[in-house]
C-alpha cells in the first residue's frame, strides 16, 4: 500500500475520531470517538503485529481514558517508528482495534554498477541499513543522497534505481542499481568585468578548472558548488592581495547543457580600483605600550600597494610583541580609512585590552593517525593560556600548511565559567605518502630513471622519511632522507641525509674521469622570523676521483676514436693526481634564506635570496672556505606576463698548508649562461686530449627572464613560454699546474640570449631552452639546445 494510501486512511481516522459521525472501513455507523473515549489503553486489541510486541504497540495509546486526540498521537507516534507500513484504528464489539502492516526488515544494503566511486562510500551517505526495517520514504531519501555524491564528483547524468529481493521470514534485500553516465565536465570558465588581470591569471588561482585532453589524470574539471564557492574567496583574496579593496563578485553562474553534459561557469567581477597604504599608524590604549616601539614590526609601509595578508600578519606581529610586554590579553584591531579620491588606504591599529578569557581545555578530534601533539604544538597557546583569536587563527593555519589534514576546523565553546573557553580542532587525516617512479633525460645526464618511497607524516608524529635510488647513462645514486620538523620539542627542524652517488665521463659534461662520492649530513633549520630562516648543516663524505675505466680502456682497442679513452693518458695531470686516492671531506656550513615568494613552486612576485658558506677542514684531508649567494626577484608584470632578475656567484679559496684542491672548485655551465655545455666555462686544459674543465675559484652570473603565457593554449596545458638573455664569467684557477698541462684562464665575460618553452605538465616539470652565446672566451664549449625534463607517476 502506498504511502498516499497510509495517509488518506489516517486522515479518516483522525477525522472520524474528531467528528465523531464518520463511519470506518467496514463499520457501521458508531460513534467511534464517544465509544473510544470510554476506553483505556489496556482494552485496546493490536492486530496484524509479527515483530513487535502488542504491549509495546499499546505504549503509544497513553492516558486513562483514549480520546481523538489521544488516538491521533498515537497513530502519529507509531508511524513515526519507521517500522509499521501502515497503521488503522477502527471499533470492533466496543472496543478499540489498532490494525498495523510492519515494514519489511532489510537484510543487506547492496550496491550495483558503481565503478566510480566505492561502496563503503556509499554505505556510508544512505540511512537505510542492514537488520533494519525498509522504509519506502527513507529509501527516496536515500536515493538521492547518492544522486548528491555522484554529482559532487563531477556526474550529473547518473541515474539510481531502488530494488528489493524478497527473502523468508518478512526479509528483503535492498540493491540501489546505479547507471553512473559520463563526467559533467567544466567546458569553459568565463570571466566578465576584469581588466587588471587577465582570465588566464584568474583561472590559475581558481581550484577548479577546465576539461581538455588531460582530464583522464584530474578530477579538478568537474562541477563541485563547493569547490566554486571556495574559489570566489581565492578570487577575493588574490584581489585583495593586489590593492583591490573594493572588489567583489556579482555573480557565479553555472549553466548546465543537458544535450552536451557540461558545465559552461561564467564569474562577473567588479574590481573597482587599484589602492596604495595612506598613512599607518599604531594607537595604544593600554598605558605601558608605546606606539613607537611597535611600528619595528609593521609590514605594511605607506606608498605600497594595499595588501590585505600583510594587514593580518602585521596583527600577528603586534599581538605577539605586546603580549611580550605582560599584556596577554591585549588586542589589535585595525581600522582603515579608505579615501576614493587618492585611491588611499589609511590604517591604524588599535591595541587595546580585551576580556581576560582563559583557555580551559584544548580538544583534538578526529585525527585517526596523526598524534595529539603533533596538532598542539602548532598552537603559541596552551591550556591555561589567554585566549587570543588571532594566535588561534595563525595555529589554523598552520595547521592547513601540514598537507596532513584534508579538512581543519577550529572552533570554541564555553567553558566551566565564564571567563573560560573550549577550543574544539577538528581535523580529517588524509594520505601523506608517496610511491614514485621516475624518468627523464637531460643533455648533461642523458637519460635517467629514479624509484623514490616517502611519508610526510611518518608514524603519524610528523617525520618526513624518504628513499630513494636512480640509475642513468652517465650517473647513478642512492639516498636516504630523514627529517623531524620539532627536534626535542622546539619549532627547528632536524634531520639527516646518507648518500651515495657516482658519475661516468660523457662527451657533455667536459669529464675524462669518474667522480664517486658516499656520505652523510647532519642539519638543523630555525625560523628566524616568517621569511628568514637559518640552516646549519654538518657533512662528511669521501670522494674518489677514478682513470681508466674498463670501458674507456676498450674502446682504443676497437679502433674507436671516442675523445675521452684514457688509456694513453688523454685526462688532465690535474685529475692523474688525485685519481685513486680516496679523501676525507669534513665541513661545517649555514645557508641563510629570504623568501616572501608568493609560490616557491611557481612563483610571480616576490624575493628569493640565500647565503652559503662551507667551511671545510674539521678534520678530514681537505681544507677551504667556499661562499655562494644566489638573488632572485620576481614581478608581475601584468596579463599573466611575470619578470624575473637573478644574480648569484661564489668564491673558493683553501686555507691552512695544504693545497687547494680541483674538486673544490666551481664547474660552470648552462647553470651561469645558458648557451653552453655542462662544465662548458671557465679555466680549461687545453693539453689534454677532452680539454678537461679545470674549475675556477671565482663566479659570478646575471640573469633577466620574461615568462608569459602561450596564447590560445589552455591553463590546464600548463605551457609558458621565455625569453632570457644570460651573462656571467668563471675563472681563477688555484690547483697547481703539472708538467704536459696547458691552463687557458681569462676573465672573459660570457653572454647569451635566447628562449624557451616551460611545461608543467603531468609527467614533471620540463623545459626547453635554445641559447646563443654573444661572447665567450676560446676555449669555452658551447651548446646552443638544453632539454630536461622527466616523469613522476
Amino acid at each position: 500500500m502506498t504511502y498516499c494510501v497510509r495517509v488518506i486512511g489516517r486522515l479518516v481516522t483522525v477525522v472520524a475520531l474528531a467528528a465523531g459521525s464518520m463511519t470506518m472501513a467496514g463499520a457501521g455507523s458508531v460513534m467511534l470517538a464517544t465509544q473510544a473515549s470510554a476506553q483505556s489503553a489496556s482494552s485496546i486489541i493490536v492486530q496484524g503485529n509479527r515483530r513487535v510486541d502488542a504491549d509495546t504497540i499499546r505504549g503509544y495509546f497513553r492516558g486513562d481514558r483514549l480520546d481523538a486526540v489521544t488516538i491521533d498521537e498515537g497513530v502519529k507516534g507509531l508511524f513515526a517508528t519507521g517500522l509499521f507500513e501502515d497503521v488503522r484504528v477502527s471499533q470492533q464489539g466496543g472496543r478499540l482495534v489498532v490494525t498495523v502492516v510492519e515494514n519489511l526488515v532489510i537484510n543487506r544494503v547492496a550496491f550495483e554498477g558503481n565503478k566510480k566511486i566505492k561502496d563503503d562510500v556509499l554505505a556510508g551517505e544512505v540511512q537505510s541499513k542492514s537488520r533494519g526495517p525498509l522504509s519506502r520514504a527513507v529509501v527516496q531519501s536515500d536515493v538521492q543522497r547518492i544522486l548528491e555524491v555522484y554529482r559532487r564528483s563531477g556526474r550529473y547524468d547518473v541515474r539510481v534505481e531502488p530494488k528489493t529481493i524478497d527473502l523468508p521470514n518478512g526479509r528483503v534485500d535492498l540493491v540501489f542499481e546505479v547507471t553512473e553516465g559520463t563526467k559533467t565536465a567544466v567546458r569553459r570558465i568565463e570571466f566578465v568585468g576584469n581588466k587588471a588581470f587577465g582570465s588566464w591569471k584568474l583561472k590559475d588561482v581558481m581550484n577548479t578548472t577546465e576539461s581538455n585532453w588531460l582530464s583522464w589524470i584530474k578530477n579538478s574539471d568537474v562541477y563541485d558548488p563547493d569547490r566554486l564557492n571556495a574559489d570566489q574567496e581565492l578570487l577575493r583574496r588574490f584581489y585583495l592581495q593586489h590593492g583591490y579593496a573594493d572588489f567583489r563578485i556579482i555573480s557565479a553562474v553555472a549553466d548546465l547543457d543537458r544535450q552536451k553534459n557540461e558545465f559552461n561557469i561564467t564569474i562577473t567581477l567588479d574590481e573597482g580600483s587599484q589602492y596604495k597604504f595612506g598613512t599607518i599608524d599604531v594607537q595604544s590604549n593600554i598605558r605601558d605600550v608605546d606606539s613607537e616601539s611597535l611600528r619595528k614590526v609593521l609590514r605594511t609601509r605607506q606608498g605600497d600597494t594595499y595588501n590585505a595578508d600583510l594587514v593580518e600578519k602585521t596583527i600577528e606581529d603586534l599581538t605577539i610583541e605586546v603580549s611580550k610586554k605582560g599584556y596577554a590579553f591585549a588586542q589589535v584591531r585595525p581600522r582603515g580609512d579608505r579615501d576614493a579620491a587618492t585611491q588611499q588606504i589609511s590604517v591604524a591599529y588599535v591595541i587595546e585590552e580585551g576580556p581576560r578569557v582563559y583557555i580551559e581545555r584544548i580538544n583534538v578530534r578526529g585525527n585517526t593517525r596523526t598524534r595529539d601533539y603533533v596538532v598542539r604544538r602548532e598552537f603559541d597557546i596552551f591550556e591555561g593560556d589567554a585566549y587570543n583569536r588571532v594566535m588561534v587563527d595563525r595555529a589554523e593555519r598552520r595547521l592547513k600548511n601540514l598537507g596532513y589534514f584534508k579538512t581543519v576546523k577550529i572552533t570554541n565553546e564555553p567553558g566551566s565559567a565564564p571567563d573560560r573557553v573550549i577550543l574544539n580542532v577538528d581535523v580529517e587525516d588524509q594520505p601523506t605518502g608517496e610511491f614514485s617512479v621516475a624518468g627523464g633525460y637531460s643533455t648533461a645526464e642523458g637519460f635517467i630513471g629514479e624509484v623514490s618511497v616517502a611519508e610526510r607524516n611518518f608514524l603519524g608524529r610528523g617525520y618526513y622519511v624518504r628513499l630513494a635510488g636512480s640509475y642513468g647513462e652517465y650517473s647513478k645514486s642512492a639516498e636516504f632522507n630523514f627529517t623531524d620538523p620539532f627536534f626535542m620539542g622546539y619549532r627547528v627542524a632536524a634531520g639527516f641525509d646518507l648518500f651515495y652517488k657516482q658519475t661516468e665521463p660523457s662527451s657533455s659534461t667536459s669529464a675524462s674521469y669518474s667522480n664517486n662520492m658516499v656520505g652523510g649530513t647532519i642539519r638543523f633549520g630555525l625560523p628566524l622570523q616568517d621569511n628568514l630562516s637559518l640552516l646549519l648543516r654538518y657533512s662528511l663524505y669521501q670522494q674518489e676521483i677514478e682513470i681508466g675505466n674498463e670501458a674507456y680502456r676498450d674502446c682504443k682497442a676497437d679502433g674507436s676514436n671516442f675523445p675521452e679513452c684514457q688509456d694513453n693518458g688523454e685526462a688532465s695531470q690535474a685529475f692523474k693526481q688525485i685519481a685513486g686516492d680516496p679523501q676525507i671531506v669534513s665541513l661545517v656550513g649555514y645557508t641563510l634564506a629570504y623568501n616572501t615568494l608568493d609560490s616557491n613552486k611557481q612563483p610571480t612576485k616576490g624575493l628569493y635570496a640565500e647565503l652559503k658558506q662551507d667551511f671545510a677542514g674539521v678534520g678530514g684531508d681537505v681544507n677551504f672556505i667556499r661562499t655562494t649567494g644566489d638573488v632572485r626577484w620576481y614581478h608581475d608584470l601584468g596579463s599573466d606576463i611575470v619578470g624575473l632578475l637573478r644574480a648569484q656567484g661564489g668564491y673558493v679559496t683553501g686555507w691552512g698548508d695544504q693545497e687547494f684542491r680541483i674538486m673544490d672548485g666551481f664547474f660552470m655551465g648552462p647553470n651561469l649562461v645558458r648557451g653552453f655545455k655542462s662544465a662548458g666555462i671557465g679555466p680549461r686544459d687545453m693539453g689534454s686530449n677532452n680539454q678537461d674543465a679545470l674549475g675556477g675559484s671565482m663566479y659570478w652570473g646575471t640573469t633577466a627572464e620574461v615568462q608569459f603565457p602561450v596564447p590560445w593554449m589552455p591553463k590546464d596545458f600548463g605551457l609558458k613560454g621565455a625569453l632570457f638573455a644570460d651573462a656571467g664569467s668563471l675563472w681563477d684557477y688555484q690547483g697547481e699546474i703539472y708538467s704536459g698541462m696547458e691552463v687557458y684562464d681569462t676573465n672573459v665575460i660570457r653572454s647569451s640570449v635566447g628562449a624557451g618553452v616551460i611545461w608543467s605538465s603531468p609527467f614533471g616539470p620540463i623545459r626547453i631552452d635554445y641559447a646563443v652565446a654573444l661572447s665567450k672566451a676560446d676555449y669555452d664549449k658551447t651548446q646552443a639546445f638544453r632539454f630536461s625534463g622527466g616523469t613522476r607517476f
